[in-house]
């Protein structure tokens, strides 16, 4: 009954889980044929699939020849990142891999198989990829293993470097995620389905890149120290305790969620170049691959800012919400409301005591500035009374229906990839 009355209290998740399920998610998210292709694309297919349930759709609904470069530059990009997750390689071994990596792609035999990681496949049959990456056209493969290059030698000098300043937060976030938004920008003006400024600006695609890591790492603190890891910068967590890991403790709660609102500011700052770089994009199916991620990342900071279960628990935005934003986020107009909509609700949580209050408020109002405040965001969720009524004798009637299709919308709209 607490699905049920979740519902009732967001009737509009029931209209669009309905919707996503019947079909909707098609428009989104077409079906590829994978018939067509050869063996060798169909196992990396295959593979991206096996490796990633939340953008194995949205790549594979990219258009043209893009969708290929980019699967090819995904799977690349896992088996780089699998070899600096294994921990049974020892250092010595895994810097050299790390640096060396890129040369692999021109290698037709070179595989991997001592991985324990869970996806080892990627590894061990990197002969595949690399074959699949050498019969990518010559523009793609350049861009593929200069940032393969760039982000080995990155992951390598983090290995024993722990992020102290918030510029080396950023230098980090740059290597994992800002240069694959980076690789993803200048894949999308090699196919020209957008004009060559969108790869030009590294600038902008940095910040793409770094919006979603910062997200991802502020919801994450808690499943990140229950497994060692340590990614928040000591520069802020070292002013609200001794150890990162105090925060954790119940009587810390109070300074814990203060650090904690600081670094969503920080993560609010790239909001402007998001929506600068959203704007620059023509393609339908480019605009949704890069909308869809940045509309979940607000609406993430948005259910963690101010929240003390982020310390106790796992923070998730509701599968009908996540849904919604899918369904929402196919044009510019639409992302400037949603934004808008998810900084507003954090504008009016910010407690006055807060020590970062000043700044997340003249961080917001620059949001605004580019967010067209005045567009009519109502219409997004406003419902009239009858379809209120409507929506609430169906969520009476099939709640139990529609737990089984939130966990099958699930597989299509969780992040964190």
């Amino acid at each position: 009954m607490e699905l049920l009355r979740k519902w009732l209290g967001h009737p509009e998740d029931i209209y669009h889980l309905l919707r996503f399920k019947m079909g909707g998610y098609r428009t989104v998210m077409p079906r590829m044929d994978t018939d067509s292709l050869g063996c060798g694309l169909r196992t990396c297919y295959r593979y991206l699939n096996q490796t990633s349930r939340s953008f194995a759709a949205v790549i594979q609904a990219l258009d043209g020849e893009l969708r290929h470069a980019v699967c090819i530059f995904y799977l690349v990009l896992r088996a780089l990142d699998t070899v600096e997750d294994d921990m049974s390689i020892p250092l010595d071994v895994k810097v050299p891999m790390l640096h060396e990596f890129h040369s692999h792609l021109y290698q037709p035999d070179w595989k991997y198989t001592e991985s324990k990681e869970k996806d080892r496949q990627v590894l061990e049959d990197f002969p595949t990829i690399s074959m699949e990456f050498r019969n990518l056209s010559k523009v793609y493969q350049e861009v593929i293993s200069d940032i393969c290059h760039k982000m080995g030698v990155g992951m390598a000098e983090f290995l024993e470097k722990k992020v102290d300043s918030q510029h080396e937060w950023d230098k980090y976030c740059h290597y994992v995620a800002g240069l694959v938004g980076i690789g993803l920008s200048r894949l999308f003006s090699a196919s020209e389905l957008e004009d060559s400024i969108v790869g030009q600006d590294t600038d902008l695609a940095n910040s793409m890149g770094l919006f979603l890591q910062k997200t991802n790492i502020i919801r994450d603190y808690l499943e990140d120290q229950l497994e060692g890891r340590e990614f928040w910068p000591r520069e802020v967590w070292s002013r609200y305790a001794k150890k990162l890991s105090d925060l954790a403790k119940p009587e810390n709660i109070e300074v814990a969620v203060q650090c904690l609102n600081e670094l969503i500011t920080n993560a609010l700052q790239h909001v402007p170049d998001v929506l600068t770089y959203l704007s620059r994009l023509k393609n339908q199916s480019v605009f949704n691959f890069c909308a869809i991620p940045q509309v979940m990342a607000i609406a993430t900071l948005a259910a963690c800012y101010n929240n003390q279960q982020v310390f106790r628990g796992v923070v998730k935005i509701r599968k009908g919400q996540a849904v919604t934003l899918m369904m929402d986020a196919t044009n510019i107009q639409a992302v400037k409301a949603i934004m808008y909509q998810y900084v507003e609700e954090i504008y009016q949580k910010i407690p006055s005591t807060d020590p970062s209050c000043n700044k997340t408020q003249q961080v917001i109002a620059s949001i605004r500035a580019v967010s067209l405040p005045g567009n009519p965001m109502a219409s997004r969720h406003h419902y009239s009374p009858i379809y209120l009524s409507c929506a609430m004798l169906l969520a009476a009637l099939s709640w139990q229906y529609l737990s089984t299709l939130s966990t099958a919308a699930e597989e299509f709209v969780q992040a964190g990839d």
